[in-house]
């Protein structure tokens, strides 16, 4: 493919781009967006999503096609939305044990039963091949930079490994986790404020308001029409801007504004996991995460039943099994980022505790 280039004027400053957290962040990105992406005019090498800066990515995907070559592997990364080159380097450690002459078949002169240096580190190189030779149809992750080599966008791996996921956890946790990081932070575009001003924004003001009376009220539920006259303020300081600075010009009534101001909020709490609703219907209940007893409840049972099964018993249970089993108990629309408010509650509270990354045990 030929890479597309960016008008200059649309670019932001290169100075500015350390400003960017994605910048310096190996960015989850679909291989789709990955080989549509723009090139930067000002940086050959250095790509736009979004006006987000990026040149390195992180790649989950199949292996669909492979060339090997005396220092690298070259692999075909499918991830179900494109394929991508993939340049993968031989380490040192592995051509040594393609050769022959480096490899030998020497045994150490270690007693029988002993512990034989020489066996012991063949084996770690053989572990260390199979990690990093991959067959078609196997799981691989991807981490490095993106190259445009002769029109063809591809990934020069630093890192690159096999993952073994026999049931599919490793792929769905990642097909949970990759959308909410487009909601959240790819598909925003990136900007700065031209006077530098950090003040917050309507939204974040909005949504900070919304949460200090659902913490000072102690809210258990609410419906929209309970909180919209607190974003009031809002919208008629903005309005006032408006008019004061030009004659009157047709746009959203402050109604509308409201109403639209209102909806962004409920959708940065649910995203956030401070609000869910437990059933999507007209009457729109949206349920205060941390003060929903039953939910709560619900979820320390889980962990406590489950912990004494012998499956769980030694590292707990992980949160993608609980996320299963209270969506199925409980409610389908318990978010991940809801449950893990819930297990951070639950660990503060000594009901449980983690044993691991992502794993739980109930006392």
């Amino acid at each position: 493919m030929q890479a597309a280039a960016m008008d200059p004027a649309d670019e932001p400053p290169s100075m500015l781009w350390g400003m960017d957290p994605i910048f310096s962040a190996f960015a989850r990105l679909f291989v789709r967006d990955i080989l549509q992406m723009t090139e930067s005019v000002q940086v050959p090498g250095i790509y736009f999503y979004n006006l987000h800066p990026i040149y390195k990515v992180d790649v989950l995907g199949t292996v669909v096609y492979k060339r090997e070559r005396d220092d690298f592997f070259c692999y075909g990364v499918d991830d179900g939305t494109g394929v991508i080159n993939c340049l993968c380097w031989k380490s040192n450690l592995l051509k040594e044990e393609e050769d022959p002459s480096k490899s030998g078949t020497k045994h150490s002169d270690a007693a029988e039963g002993g512990f034989d240096l020489v066996a012991e580190l063949r084996k770690l190189r053989q572990k260390q091949r199979k990690r990093c030779h991959l067959e078609i149809g196997e799981l691989i992750r991807v981490r490095g930079p993106v190259k445009t080599s002769r029109q063809q966008r591809e990934i020069t791996a630093s890192t690159y490994y096999k993952v073994d996921d026999p049931v599919m956890a490793v792929q769905i946790a990642w097909m949970m986790e990759v959308p909410q990081l487009y909601r959240l932070f790819y598909d925003k575009h990136f900007q700065l404020d031209a006077a530098g001003d950090s003040a917050e924004t309507s939204l974040s003001k909005a949504t900070n308001i919304i949460k200090d009376f659902l913490k000072q009220r102690l809210v258990a539920k609410f419906r929209p029409y309970d909180v919209q006259d607190l974003l009031q303020p809002l919208i008629s300081s903005r309005l006032q801007t408006q008019s004061a600075g030009q004659e009157a010009v047709a746009g959203p009534s402050g109604c509308q504004q409201l109403n639209q101001l209102l909806k962004e909020v409920l959708q940065v709490l649910q995203d956030q996991g401070t609000v869910y609703r437990k059933v999507k219907s007209q009457d729109e209940v949206y349920h205060v995460t941390i003060q929903d007893k039953d939910l709560l409840i619900t979820v320390k049972d889980i962990i406590r039943e489950d912990s004494k099964r012998e499956k769980y018993a030694e590292k707990g249970c992980h949160i993608l099994h609980i996320l299963s089993a209270v969506r199925q108990r409980y409610s389908l629309n318990v978010s991940r980022a809801a449950l893990e408010l819930v297990l951070q509650t639950l660990e503060c509270d000594s009901d449980i505790v983690s044993t691991s990354d992502s794993h739980y045990i109930a006392f």
